[in-house]
């Protein structure tokens, strides 16, 4: 999870926007029968040849069919063997506000054979994201700064005024900026734009690949449309809980953190971490990160170059949240801290976004905002989240109170339309979860609950295994194995199987 229209549009914005739980009946409206798409090149030249890309219409409001409308980027690769096509595999993008319009491209260089040749890959950028009806709130460039969205505390603890003003300052401007289209961005509508895609493709059923925010979205297709899926893959899973949703996916951060620090500790007290060796035992590098992060806290180090221009202790635990997610980012990690420790000069940070880079920074941002604060209303007594951070201070010191601490969402300026999805296990018995057990993102207890939710239509796969991303993430043949042969077959274990780590 990361976290253009004006004037008239802003109270065009203020309407509620209701969508329905399945398609409208056939022949109802010409925004019914969506037009095949038509395929071309993808512009800017995807990565890989084969990929192509089209557009396709949706509806802004699923309640109005004939009303104002928005385009819907896809993209598609054929099936590797046209006489083994089983049908498409939607790649289901995380984030939310991730684009997923180059999935095909990057995953076809990793899926085995066995599912190139069956499947179609149909990637797409979900509304408001990329090219699918770019929205923005129209941020200043200091409040795109990672830790200007994750909320992460002042060093007393607090949320501090700069911290509520610059998360209502947020809020106001997608208010003010993001006009119908991001008033619109819920999970139910990318369930419904998913299955648009899908009468777009002229395809009876969909299999689907999500990971991550991915699974959520995912989850909520499978129990819009139970009928209209065939093999439902989800890969490092959030907790579907029906009142808390999105709330519920920040403060587990808490937890997903503690579970993961251990590896990325063990690691930098080794021989193994070479240059990058923080200390001598595992409860020493504990010690390093808190010791450091707090003397951060207290006098900053200037990063000319890097947004916001210094290190503080929240920028080092943000690098380490982020560098829990793989192995492969440990080394960026030990090097920040150890440049905090005065060990090693500060990383270079790189040149600033080209305008491109920053128009998609902008999208992601909104798309990101605004799934949050439309899928379920977040509390606005600015008190109760002090009161929650103090105590997750202390159980969680990792993250230092950020996972429940107020966001924009607390100052956001609508309802949502629509409660929470409510997983069920009313479907067909199609559906394959695969989870990491030291997932920093989305924890082994949140998928346990979106494995209870599905009941019986689901078996779940747990990998001893850290970092975010399960399938043909991290080597564990085991794991893979098994999800393979799911794509490639539709056998899923009898039971939940559990694979041990790798090597």
């Amino acid at each position: 999870m990361r976290i253009t229209h004006r004037g008239a549009a802003l109270a065009a914005a203020t309407t509620v926007l209701l969508g329905l739980t399945a398609p409208l009946a056939a022949g109802a409206s010409a925004a019914d029968r969506p037009d095949r798409p038509a395929w071309g090149a993808c512009a800017g030249g995807p990565a890989d040849g084969r990929q192509l890309c089209a557009e396709i219409t949706v509806p802004v409001d699923y309640a109005q069919p004939d009303g104002p409308s928005l385009s819907l980027a896809v993209s598609r690769i054929p099936a590797a063997r046209p006489d083994q096509r089983r049908g498409v595999l939607v790649m289901i993008p995380g984030g939310p506000g991730g684009s997923g319009l180059n999935g095909p491209s990057s995953a076809v260089k990793r899926l085995p054979r066995s599912v190139l040749d069956r499947y179609d890959l149909i990637g797409f950028d979900p509304r408001g994201v990329g090219r699918s009806s770019p929205v923005s709130c129209g941020l200043d460039y200091a409040d795109l700064a990672p830790g200007k969205l994750l909320p992460w505390p002042a060093p007393d603890g607090h949320g501090g005024d700069a911290g509520l003003t610059t998360a209502e300052r947020i809020a106001d401007h997608c208010a003010a900026n993001g006009g119908p289209v991001l008033h619109s961005i819920t999970t139910r509508n990318e369930a419904r734009d998913i299955d648009r895609i899908r009468q777009a493709l002229g395809e009876r059923r969909i299999s689907a690949w999500g990971v991550s925010y991915g699974t959520y979205a995912g989850a909520a297709y499978a129990t819009m449309f139970p009928n209209r899926t065939d093999r439902i893959l989800l890969d490092s899973n959030d907790n579907p809980d029906p009142f808390r949703a999105e709330r519920s996916w920040l403060a587990a951060f808490a937890t997903g953190a503690e579970d993961r620090f251990p590896d990325f500790a063990a690691w930098a007290s080794s021989p193994e971490a070479g240059e990058f060796r923080i200390a001598d035992t595992p409860e020493q590098v504990r010690t390093a990160y808190l010791t450091a992060a707090e003397q951060l806290d207290a006098a900053p180090l200037p990063w000319p170059g890097h947004n916001p221009g210094v290190l503080d202790g929240n920028g080092l635990r943000g690098t380490l949240l982020n560098g829990l997610y793989a192995d492969t980012k440990f080394p960026a990690v030990a090097a920040l801290l150890q440049a905090a420790q005065g060990h090693r000069p500060l990383p270079d940070p790189g040149p600033a976004p080209d305008a491109a880079a920053l128009a998609q920074l902008q999208s992601s941002t909104a798309v990101t905002v605004a799934t949050l604060c439309n899928d379920v209303a977040w509390p606005h007594d600015l008190g109760s989240y002090a009161a929650a951070v103090a105590a997750d201070r202390i159980a969680h010191p990792l993250t230092a109170g950020m996972p429940v601490n107020a966001t924009a969402c607390a100052f956001w300026h609508w309802q949502p339309a629509e409660p929470p999805m409510r997983v069920t296990d009313d479907g067909p018995s199609n559906v394959l979860l695969v989870q990491n057990l030291r997932d920093p993102a989305t924890p082994y207890s949140g998928a346990l609950k979106l494995r209870t939710a599905f009941g019986d239509r689901a078996r779940m796969v747990t990998i001893d295994s850290g970092g975010h991303g399960a399938y043909l993430a991290h080597g564990n043949a085991c794991g893979d194995a098994l999800v393979t042969e799911f794509l490639t077959t539709g056998h899923r274990p009898a039971r939940d199987a559990f694979c041990p780590k790798a090597g």
